[in-house]
């Protein structure tokens, strides 16, 4: 009887626990991937509302200078008294003038004016283009880097707890000489160095997550899962990088851009030894002695007597100098920089491809038959700390290859505006 009322309620209690474990599991975070995340953070980052702000203010610099200047009201009223020398009669009145002037600019100036504004909003465009593929480029290695050392932490707490479970079972034997204990020791030792492994590489996990989910316009704590799958490498030359880099390279496109404002500013330097026009026409009326009434046409401009604009040209000269160094500096380091993560991004696809697929596996059983033949003393405590430590040391050899070579491809994907990854799904 008692044995049937126990059953009843321990069925009654797995009844009543079951919808709550299946509701808790319904709010568990979803796992998510690189691409889905580049995404996201595409369409909420804060920061690019900064670029889209510089496009907008860069589009009214351009309305601005192709906007004729307004006309000039200028009006005039007094008081007028006349005698002549001989006291004669004299007459006396009001007097006013009103006159419109527009100024026109000397031919060219306002396109001039309406070219370096253009280029502005050029170099805005391209600041964000390059924005955008940096920041997705930051958000696939951050994600990328979470999978890592979630890897990592797995394998290293693989480890560990193969190592305590064989640490508790030799604590309850009776000590029996000197060399048992200091196995015992051993074991313990390498215990906390693969926790403090598996701790570090928990809390890269963490530290990377919080930067990515502040790129992704979320809370820095909120919960992130990535599922990321295999990287597949392409073999690309390094001229085709290098002439992809010299026509596509935002820094290239950035100086070039510059250097032909710069080109601009000397234009509009000289083309502003002239003066502008003031042209409008003009209306008086006296009423002294006897009505008069003037009308006509007005011009007016200043003489370039003294001031013949040579300073602004001498600068704009100098500074576009100064764009065309930069330029070709720009050109040398980017070839330079293409060069290096060319090197580094083959060498390390060659290396990642010379290993077999089923190594890491391999390792994983070997560390798996040493603990079991260590238990049964068929192997001896060096080669089964060695091989322990040689399986870490492979896990994470593989994923730091694998994160130098997406470094440097994505790196090269900046500089040239080629792919040369393709993101595949987890097996």
């Amino acid at each position: 009887m008692r044995q049937n009322l126990f059953g009843f309620f321990i069925s009654v209690l797995i009844t009543g626990i079951a919808p709550v474990h299946a509701e808790n599991s319904s709010t568990a975070p979803n796992h998510t991937t690189p691409a889905a995340l580049v995404r996201q953070a595409l369409a909420y980052n804060s920061e690019l509302k900064f670029y889209a702000a510089e496009i907008a203010a860069a589009k009214g610099t351009l309305k601005t200078a192709g906007t004729i200047r307004n006309p000039e009201l200028n009006t005039e009223a007094g008081y007028k008294n006349t005698r002549d020398n001989s006291g004669g009669p004299s007459g006396q009145g009001a007097t006013w003038s009103v006159s419109v002037n527009q100024t026109f600019e000397y031919p060219g100036r306002i396109a001039l004016r309406k070219a370096i504004a253009k280029g502005d909003v050029n170099l805005a465009e391209i600041h964000l283009q390059q924005f955008r593929l940096t920041l997705a480029a930051r958000v696939r290695t951050l994600a990328y880097s979470i999978s890592i050392a979630e890897e990592r932490s797995m394998a290293a707490r693989e480890v560990a707890d193969r190592f305590q479970g064989l640490g508790d079972v030799l604590a309850q034997r009776p000590p029996a000489g000197v060399t048992p204990l200091l196995e015992t020791r051993i074991i313990d030792a390498n215990t906390l160095n693969f926790r403090r492994q598996e701790r570090e590489a928990a809390l890269a996990a963490r530290t990377a997550a919080a930067e990515l989910n502040q790129l992704c316009g979320r809370r820095a704590d909120a919960t992130l899962q990535v599922s990321a799958g295999e990287l597949n490498l392409l073999e690309v030359s390094l001229r085709t990088l290098v002439d992809a880099a010299r026509a596509k390279a935002f820094d290239i496109r950035i100086r070039q851009r510059e250097l032909a404002q710069q080109g601009f500013k000397v234009a509009l330097a000289r083309n502003e030894r002239f003066p502008a026009i003031a042209v409008g026409p003009y209306y008086s009326q006296e009423n002294a002695i006897e009505k008069e009434h003037q009308a006509g046409i007005g011009i007016s401009l200043p003489l370039p007597l003294w001031d013949r604009n040579i300073g602004n040209i001498e600068t704009s000269k100098a500074r576009e100098e100064q764009a065309q160094a930069s330029l070709l500096a720009t050109q040398r380091e980017v070839e330079r920089r293409v060069t290096q993560s060319a090197a580094t991004f083959e060498m390390k696809r060659e290396q990642i491809a010379n290993w077999q697929a089923d190594t890491v596996a391999k390792f994983r059983e070997a560390a798996e038959l040493a603990d079991r033949h260590y238990r049964l003393g068929a192997v001896a405590l060096p080669v089964y700390v060695e091989t322990q430590k040689q399986y870490l040391e492979i896990v994470g050899a593989l994923q730091e290859m694998k994160k130098d070579a997406l470094q440097a491809a994505q790196e090269l994907e900046i500089l040239t505006s080629l792919k040369l990854y393709r993101e595949g799904e987890r097996p």
